[in-house]
């Protein structure tokens, strides 16, 4: 199976429930715990688990095409190398969902170009605008640097530079420098005026990253086979060696990475 999901995927409550869900709801909670590993899988199984109360036939087709997914992929793994330069790229998918028009946030935290934590949740409220959507999911991501940077405080780890947060809507970036847009913004709550303070103390930087050149904000959404295979390469979502079992199959020299990347 080339991807977790199929594009365009509009699943409802209308359709034919489960006649026990336990099932479907153990597989679910196996893949959230996968996604710790696996940020390929973070969008998919996010959206699966919305279901987990009332789960009908179309949903658990989804569930399986998941399952035949990391069959196909289940040698991948993240790879790391040396660096202590910390950053992040932040997107929201505004009104995405087509039942409750909430938004979804989603992130992923680097320490050089290694992934070391990443998000795709659905906002607890409706977004009045993609500025408020991509400023919410701002403020997530800087809370994610801070304490990052706590960790290698305690570790004795200093960076050489302060943390980076990147984001591909420049209204939302304005925002985190200065309160531009005042009449606009003011409902936003205040505790998403937080990255705005850490910004002015000088310990985060922002920067606009637009989406048609990065390939990261396709952690909280639905991607074809070229793009998903793009994705894993810039997260360092490789093949791994092992000596169990016999010689693959299969080709995986398009999902190498290559000099220029």
């Amino acid at each position: 199976m080339p991807t977790p999901l199929v594009q365009r995927v509009d699943l409802t409550l209308d359709a034919t429930p489960l006649s026990d869900p336990t099932h479907f709801c153990g597989l679910v909670g196996s893949l959230q715990y996968l996604t710790l590993t696996r940020p390929d899988l973070s969008y998919s199984v996010n959206f699966v688990s919305q279901f987990m109360q009332h789960p009908t036939m179309s949903h658990f087709k989804c569930l399986r095409r998941i399952l035949r997914y990391l069959k196909g992929t289940i040698h991948y793994g993240l790879s790391f190398s040396a660096s202590l330069v910390l950053s992040a790229f932040s997107y929201a998918d505004w009104a995405g969902c087509p039942t409750t028009r909430r938004s979804t946030t989603g992130y992923c935290t680097f320490l050089g170009s290694n992934i070391i934590s990443w998000c795709a949740k659905k906002q607890q409220t409706v977004a009045r605008s993609s500025t408020e959507a991509e400023y919410r999911s701002l403020a997530h991501a800087a809370a994610e640097l801070t304490w990052l940077g706590y960790i290698l405080d305690d570790l004795r780890i200093q960076p050489t530079r302060p943390p980076v947060l990147y984001g591909d809507n420049l209204s939302a970036l304005h925002l985190t420098v200065n309160p531009v847009l005042y009449t606009r913004s003011k409902h936003v709550a205040l505790d998403y005026h937080y990255v705005r303070e850490r910004v002015a103390q000088g310990v985060l930087i922002t920067k606009y990253n637009p989406s048609k050149i990065s390939n990261r904000r396709y952690i909280y959404k639905i991607h074809d086979e070229s793009s998903l295979r793009q994705f894993r390469r810039k997260l360092c979502l490789f093949p791994g060696h092992s000596l169990r079992g016999d010689i693959s199959s299969g080709s995986h020299k398009d999902d190498l990475p290559s000099p220029e990347s």
